[in-house]
């Protein structure tokens, strides 16, 4: 018998490309279908920022843009104790608005009842500090709220812990999918958001900053201690002397002989930087006592009287305090400094409701 080959029917040329066209054409009205059916990708809110006069520009990270959507998130971030590992604390727990986002207490509490080792900060135009805490260890926001949040002196957490608690929130993916056009919640956007929120506490308008634009007038005492906070004779400016009222540095202000806390040093290892402390901004100082960075100092006028006569000589002092030389105020001029210094503070900041979670 002869071999049986297969023979195949023979294929009409035209009949197949036509059949081609129709599958690709239905195709692409599948597609086009689907994706009517599919949410739409979200583009968050650029937050268009609104400087008081005279403020430089604020500095902001490429990678993390002032949102209307991430600075909204921030802020619930910010006051979700959440984020701490018993759910007792939030960051507004030690930085609280009435006392312009800083702590009342001279050493604040962690959720396992350990104190801080430093006076908590206050919370103002840090969008325009180089080197957050007293130590200056973080050069930037988004590196700094990792600190408090995983210190045991503070919330004591993880990340991972705070992912999984978050995510049983429905609230939480849908403000974080609003935010980074993402519902996942990473540790990278939970910094990112607080950030964020953080950029915009700017406080500028105080009675100093209405006297600048020449819309009130100082009193005879609070010109004095203008006076003297930008001379010699008080000698505040060289430290303080800028719009935002810090000149973001290191100093050694002759706390102590032989200080108990190293300070920058711990950060830089430079023997050179023993006992040095970043400048706070003096903008609401009147609202953030206790001070110095372990809170030693509960009033003005105990901050005064140190600078006047109480400098104490170390090798690290810094050599803009003339070497412990006392200043040699009078009653009349220590007031009239304090009076200077209470212009700084802007009660507008504090009632924000921008800043406040109700």
């Amino acid at each position: 018998m002869g071999k049986t080959f297969f023979r195949p029917k023979a294929i009409n040329p035209k009949a197949t490309v036509l059949g081609a066209w129709l599958f690709f054409l239905s195709g692409l009205l599948s597609l086009t279908a689907c994706d009517d059916n599919e949410p739409k990708a979200h583009t968050p809110t650029p937050l268009n920022l609104t400087l008081p006069p005279r403020f430089p520009e604020l500095p902001q990270p490429e990678d993390n843009p002032l949102t209307v959507e991430g600075v909204a998130l921030g802020k619930m971030l910010f006051y979700e104790k959440r984020l701490s590992k018993d759910g007792t604390l939030s960051c507004a727990s030690c930085h609280i608005p009435e006392h312009s986002f800083s702590d009342p207490s001279t050493l604040s509490r962690g959720v396992d009842g350990l104190l801080g080792e430093r006076q908590s900060m206050p919370l103002l135009n840090i969008g325009w500090v180089e080197a957050l805490f007293w130590d200056g260890r973080s050069p930037n926001l988004e590196d700094q709220a990792v600190f408090p949040i995983t210190s045991h002196f503070e919330m004591g957490s993880t990340f991972p812990d705070i992912i999984f608690k978050l995510n049983r929130l429905p609230s939480y993916p849908k403000m974080f999918q609003a935010a980074f056009s993402s519902s996942e919640i990473t540790q990278t956007r939970i910094v990112q958001a607080l950030s964020q929120f953080q950029r915009t506490m700017i406080s500028g308008n105080s009675k100093y900053d209405q006297w600048l634009q020449g819309k009130v007038t100082f009193t005879t005492e609070e010109a004095l201690g203008y006076n003297l906070f930008f001379t010699e004779k008080g000698d505040c400016f060289h430290c303080h002397g800028t719009l935002l009222m810090t000149d973001n540095r290191f100093h050694n202000n002759g706390l102590d002989d032989v200080p108990a806390d190293s300070g920058r040093y711990r950060i830089t290892k430079n023997p050179a930087d023993i006992g040095l402390f970043r400048s706070p901004t003096l903008r609401n100082i009147e609202l953030t006592a206790p001070y110095m960075h372990d809170g030693r100092f509960r009033t003005l006028d105990e901050v005064i009287n140190h600078y006047d006569r109480g400098l104490l000589r170390s090798p690290t002092l810094d050599p803009l305090f003339f070497n412990g030389r006392p200043k040699g105020l009078s009653e009349v001029e220590k007031k009239a400094l304090i009076a200077f210094l209470k212009t700084l503070t802007d009660l507008e900041f504090i009632q924000n409701p921008a800043f406040r979670l109700k």
